[in-house]
């Protein structure tokens, strides 16, 4: 049975995106079969893995809503062996609403993931930066939430937030949901601030931390606009050794 990580922050621009798209390629590049469900209507992993995600004819929408089934839904990815996508595009916002009368609306993503679940080593699901029905959906589907946390002033505030959501999920949804671990990103060795957050947040925070870092790194912030994971566009990059490292160690907590 596949490990399924929501990959969630409700605070936006902490690169959870970049850590979706990358760890998953990275745990692909290991020979995991992995997918990835794009739950953010603003379908940035669905960019980011080279899909034109307005000339898309089934997306994660319509899965929501019945119009399709999985199997309608899923992209190969072209770039990358061993991946696979839901995608998602603006259309994707306006479920919450269509949805609202729905009997166990919480369960959809989670119904339809039973279906395949058997086919992957990996699920990682994208979260949007807030916390709205998808999030719940993606938080009742996931084993674990994964938090990318980057290094700056307001870090610890997110998530407070975040953690006080998984506890609610996991109280009335979803009781096996665990916290997968913590990563920084955007770290910037220059500054004391990035140090002193690392610090702080080890210090306040009673969970897994990984102990890969990511960097502020140029190469990273490039490669969504040419539609391919770090891996692809610069393998050799800081930015792709370090969620190569990442995803190592996600592979090796999931065996402890």
């Amino acid at each position: 049975m596949g490990r399924i990580i929501a990959v969630a922050n409700q605070k936006g621009g902490v690169g959870k995106t970049t850590t979706a798209i990358n760890l998953s390629a990275c745990l692909a590049e290991l020979g995991q079969r992995v997918l990835v469900i794009d739950a953010d209507p603003q379908g940035n992993t669905t960019s980011g893995l080279g899909y034109e995600k307005n000339d898309l004819e089934h997306t994660l929408y319509d899965l929501m809503l019945g119009q399709c089934s999985v199997y309608d839904c899923t992209i190969e990815n072209d770039f990358v062996d061993n991946l696979d996508i839901w995608p998602s595009n603006i259309n994707l916002s306006g479920a919450e609403i269509e949805l609202l009368d729905v009997p166990e609306k919480e369960y959809i993503l989670k119904n339809e993931v039973a279906k395949i679940r058997g086919s992957y080593d990996f699920i990682i699901i994208d979260c949007p930066p807030s916390l709205n029905m998808l999030t719940v959906n993606a938080m009742t589907t996931a084993d674990t939430v994964l938090v990318p946390i980057q290094c700056e002033y307001y870090a610890l505030e997110g998530l407070t937030q975040l953690m006080h959501t998984v506890n609610l999920v996991k109280e009335r949804l979803n009781e096996k949901l665990e916290i997968e671990g913590v990563v920084f990103t955007m770290y910037d060795a220059r500054t004391n601030l990035s140090l002193e957050v690392v610090e702080n947040v080890k210090e306040n925070l009673d969970q897994n931390i990984y102990k890969t870092i990511i960097p502020r790194n140029v190469r990273l912030a490039e490669a969504p606009s040419y539609g391919v994971p770090i891996t692809i566009y610069d393998p050799r990059s800081a930015g792709a050794e370090n969620y190569r490292m990442l995803a190592e160690e996600v592979l090796n907590r999931g065996d402890d």
